[in-house]
């Protein structure tokens, strides 16, 4: 859910904020994780309400608060809220999805982004802190296992 913001750091046009809103909510319409923990009420009678508040503080986040937007603040700030909302860990990275940072995406394409950025420099956008790459996945290893990193920000007090 990459946003810019319009004048380098100003606020979201209404017309952007209105964008950014069905994008969210077409995205959570699709995340299986999310759907499933509505359906079955994991949050209560009120899930429905739960999860649209989720995608309405993304929203916040974005539109109201000033930047810098940084992947793992929005992560962290995802996980916090399904934790507290519908006492759940999604562990199966859909949030990392969610989130929208797909530079893994484009792994192969890295000449051809190169080329393009070369041709549009005098008028390619400032880069947002949430289009900034995240390291890069872990390999298995000789067994077929991956040493995951813990996730920052995730320890329970």
């Amino acid at each position: 859910m990459a946003a810019s913001n319009s004048g380098g750091g100003g606020p979201i046009s209404a017309e952007g904020s209105a964008a950014l809103c069905e994008g969210i909510k077409l995205v959570f319409g699709r995340w299986t994780a999310l759907q499933m923990a509505v359906e079955n009420q994991w949050g209560g009678r009120d899930s429905r309400a739960k999860a649209d508040q989720i995608g309405a503080s993304i929203l916040s986040w974005f539109c109201n608060s000033k930047g810098p937007h940084y992947f793992e603040d929005l992560v962290d700030m995802m996980y916090d809220s399904i934790s507290e909302s519908f006492n759940a860990d999604f562990e199966d990275n859909s949030v990392e999805e969610i989130a929208a940072d797909d530079s893994d995406d484009t792994d192969s394409s890295d000449d051809d982004d190169t080329a393009m950025m070369d041709d549009e420099a005098p008028a390619a956008p400032e880069e947002m802190a949430v289009d900034r790459p995240k390291p890069s996945k872990p390999a298995p290893d000789a067994d077929g296992w991956t040493v995951v990193p813990p996730r920052r920000g995730r320890g329970r007090n």
